[in-house]
């Protein structure tokens, strides 16, 4: 694996050079983190613990590996800028292992008492509907239809609409059977 530094600047303000990097392995796999950390701080001639890989891309299919690397001047700078999660995966700091919770036991169910089932409900009771030969008069005379309560007219405000216009289709057809 060859590496070749692309740019580098100085920070001065975080004591680092960033560095971007090209890396081509040409008979061999995308090289690991520890690799390139290995080959960079090669060729900038630092110690691996003080260069910290930001991340490295490869392109499908092709031997190159494109990258962003920092690399301080001490350990304790590093230790000083870097987040934690980054300093865990380079290896310069351990990860802090949560003391798990023990479990409680769940808490032992105790069977209910079958309690009195409270007396049925009697279904309301249904309006009687009147028959089509009643409201017929009504409508010819020009009265209107009695009104229903107001849960059916909710709940079928568009089927008495639609019955009445039956209805009224239903008035003006003739009688069959007779003359």
């Amino acid at each position: 694996m060859e590496v070749e530094i692309t740019s580098k600047r100085e920070n001065l303000l975080l004591k680092r050079f960033e560095v971007k990097f090209q890396a081509t392995h040409a008979s061999e796999a995308t090289p690991n983190r520890e690799t390139m950390r290995a080959e960079i701080a090669k060729a900038l001639s630092a110690k691996k613990e003080f260069v910290i890989l930001d991340w490295a891309r490869s392109d499908f299919g092709r031997t190159r590996t494109v990258g962003y690397a920092k690399v301080y001047k001490s350990k304790e700078d590093a230790l000083k800028f870097e987040r934690k999660p980054i300093l865990v995966r380079m290896g310069l700091v351990a990860a802090e292992v949560k003391a798990k919770k023990e479990k409680k036991a769940p808490p032992v169910k105790v069977p209910r008492k079958e309690e009195a089932k409270p007396a049925e409900k009697t279904p309301p009771k249904e309006e009687t509907k009147p028959t089509k030969k009643e409201e017929a008069p009504k409508k010819e005379e020009g009265a209107k239809p009695a009104e229903k309560p107001k849960e059916e007219k909710a709940a079928h405000a568009e089927k008495p609409a639609k019955k009445a216009e039956g209805e009224k289709a239903e008035a003006k057809k003739p009688a069959k059977g007779g003359k």
